[in-house]
């Protein structure tokens, strides 16, 4: 466990932007910073960072928090994890007592599969370093291929040892279970108690990591000679690890990417690292698959600007068209190079150095759209049959992008080069979107229809609500029960302003300063604190409840009952401890419910004497506490009373004969209750008998 103090270093130490930065392109926009949200699909910059707050914030998909719960978002890690993670960003000592044998067992699966992973690379890196094996073929393998000591040691380069077994006894022995040796694909067998045998023994070793630098898989060159086996292997789909999700170098390029405003992206690991070797950084490798969409949107996070590099031979040009079509439709701008015959990135980078090297692209560089028009006119000729074709063609590339402007330069172009009407050109892009625009919304009315058909029930659906991590708290206006919204309120005055007093009174007194008199404004009176207000006004009254809990939403009536617990400590700041809650429902709900988005509603603003959109409206909020918390207490009693009144009129409509003189005097009691509320809420009172 870590303490409560060194919980305390980490969360001061932490900076949102600082955070935020290491996984998405900030800019800054007013005293806030804004960038393509990490959790969705974001085209539009809709992620906003506060480092005033010290927040974040989508207001697209609604994720948002601290720097601890970004980083367990983000990284899919448990609240510890994203702790140790941040205290290792800002240097901060975590002391922690060893893992015993029932601790490792306790450890959850994706957490035991990532320190296999971590094990592995440390054995590769070792059998690399100072085994005789690993020196006399992995390393002269690395040197031949003129990888500097420290190039080889940064990308964290191993490895195996061509043994059968060699990797998977020591990690056995080490402790590990099998079955994670398995599920990583580290190892093999094991079938009817067979023995494992080792993936990735006689090969190189090139780890993966993960965008903040955990190893989530391996890629494994052979370099013996052998008809039977693949030259390269590489892990299988695990819990931890999606090929599609990944992008091999992203760990290494993130900050360069960002810097140079420019991706570059290559086929192969050696590729990168013979790039990173020649002073060129903002370089990645989509490992030899076509790109996806996961990884597009990583590459976006840092730079809307991607250049393709591939060989200059017949198979690079091929592999070049394969896949642009979906960044153009993600946005990107995208350029292609290719390399002089028979060179790739790893070899032309062990020829040039980085000046070199951008010189090349610079003079060899083509907008994608310019480059396919004038690789395909070699092979359409005058053949008007091919000529239409690669017409048609292009323009399908053009109707994917979804910016107008840059839509109409492409099709000007395209017209110019073919010699062909602009406005036909326009009727086709036109055309092709309306198609697309129609396709994507079967799909969305397809996947509606499904989702109606296996949605839960309202009670399931609002359970599934609580315990999600994504889905935090439930909306204003999507409530799952008649007093969500009212219960929410008050938990807003909780969070926002449990601490302070609900008034405060002041006196003019004349006071002597420096031999002279002065008017002078002292405290007279403070009411008691928000938190004390809310609690003695609902148990004053506790009757309406019928003694059951005050608050239905269980996630709100934690915070209640944690706010009165604490209450009476002096150093309790509300804000403070919730918004770095533990419970990441109830930190995300704590950010909701500070976030200036926050609207009142209208007879709150009306109470309060201002326009719905008046900025100061959270002074204006903090002077009016004494009517507003009131009023706040009063309309949850009243929407309880309302629904008791509806609860016994149901109950009249069936009862036995005897008792409806009990239900009907019942009801008389709470008609005349809920005209004493009312009055209270200044609504005008129409009863129905």
């Amino acid at each position: 466990m870590i303490d409560q103090i060194t919980i305390s270093k980490i969360q001061d130490a932490a900076q949102i932007v600082e955070v935020v930065s290491d996984f998405v392109t900030l800019r800054r926009r007013g005293v806030n910073y804004v960038g393509l949200c990490p959790f969705h699909d974001d085209r539009t910059p809709s992620f906003y960072v506060s480092p005033v707050k010290n927040l974040c914030k989508c207001f697209s998909c609604g994720v948002g928090g601290s720097p601890v719960h970004f980083v367990m978002k983000h990284e899919q890690l448990s609240y510890p994890e994203a702790l140790k993670f941040l205290a290792k960003k800002y240097n901060i000592d975590v002391v922690e007592k060893e893992f015993t044998p029932e601790e490792k067992q306790a450890e959850s699966e994706r957490e035991s599969m990532f320190i296999i992973n971590e094990y592995a690379r440390d054995y590769f890196m070792k059998t690399l370093h100072e085994s005789h094996e690993g020196k006399a073929i992995g390393l002269s393998y690395f040197k031949e291929r003129g990888f500097r000591e420290d190039i080889i040691k940064k990308f964290q380069l191993g490895y195996g040892l061509d043994e059968r077994n060699a990797f998977s006894v020591e990690a056995l022995r080490a402790g590990f279970k099998q079955e994670f040796l398995i599920k990583t694909g580290l190892s093999g067998g094991g079938e009817n108690n067979s023995p494992l045998y080792d993936r990735f023994r006689g090969r190189v070793i090139f780890p993966v990591h993960t965008i903040s630098g955990k190893v989530v898989a391996f890629g494994g060159r052979i370099l013996k000679k052998a008809d039977k086996l693949a030259k390269y292997v590489n892990s299988p789909e695990s819990d931890i690890y999606s090929k599609s999700k990944e992008l091999y170098g992203i760990f290494f390029a993130k900050s360069a990417i960002a810097k140079a405003k420019k991706c570059f992206l290559v086929e192969g690991y050696t590729d990168v690292i013979s790039m990173h070797q020649a002073g060129i950084e903002n370089v990645v490798s989509s490992s030899g698959t076509a790109l996806t969409q996961g990884q597009i949107n990583m590459i976006r996070r840092f730079s809307d600007n991607i250049t393709v590099l591939y060989d200059g031979d017949r198979a690079g040009i091929t592999a070049a068209l394969r896949g642009i079509d979906l960044l153009l439709e993600s946005g990107m701008n995208v350029w292609v190079v290719l390399l002089p015959d028979g060179e790739d990135p790893d070899s032309f980078a062990r020829k040039n150095n980085a000046e070199g090297f951008n010189k090349y692209i610079e003079d060899n560089e083509q907008d994608f759209i310019r480059f396919k028009t004038r690789l395909l006119l070699e092979d359409t000729g005058d053949d008007p049959i091919k000529r239409s074709g690669l017409i048609n063609n292009i323009v399908e590339s053009i109707s994917l992008i979804p910016d107008s402007i840059k839509r109409s330069v492409y099709i000007k172009d395209t017209a110019n080069i073919f010699d062909t009407r602009e406005e036909v050109l326009i009727s086709s892009v036109n055309r092709l979107r309306r198609q697309i625009f129609e396709k994507r919304k079967a799909e969305q009315e397809r996947n509606n229809t499904q989702k109606a058909i296996s949605a839960p029930t309202p009670a399931a659906a609002y359970t599934a609500q609580l315990t999600d991590n994504v889905n935090i708290a439930p909306k204003v206006g999507a409530t799952s029960s008649p007093f969500d919204h009212y219960e929410r309120e008050l938990v807003r005055y909780i969070i926002r302003y449990g601490m302070l007093p609900i008034f405060i009174s002041f006196d003019v007194e004349n006071r002597e300063i420096d031999g002279q008199r002065h008017e002078v404004e002292v405290v007279t009176e403070d009411g008691p604190t928000v938190i004390e207000v809310i609690r003695e006004d609902l148990t004053r009254d506790d009757f309406i409840f019928e003694g059951k809990p005050f608050f239905k939403n269980e996630l709100y009536r934690t915070i209640y009952e944690e706010a009165c617990n604490n209450m009476f400590d002096e150093a309790f700041d509300p804000e403070r401890y919730f918004l770095h809650h533990s419970n990441p429902k109830i930190s995300h709900l704590s950010v909701e419910l500070l976030g200036d988005a926050y609207q009142l509603s209208k007879i709150h603003a009306k109470a309060m004497g201002e326009r719905e959109d008046d900025k100061s409206s959270r002074l204006n909020e903090r002077n009016s506490l004494d009517r507003l918390v009131i009023r706040a207490t009063t309309e949850l009693k009243n929407a309880y009373v309302i629904e008791r009144v509806k609860e016994v009129k149901s109950k009249i409509k069936t009862a036995a004969p005897d008792k409806i003189m009990e239900l009907m005097s019942e009801l008389k009691d709470l008609q005349s209750l809920k005209i004493i509320l009312a009055k209270s809420l200044g609504e005008r009172i129409v009863l129905r008998y």
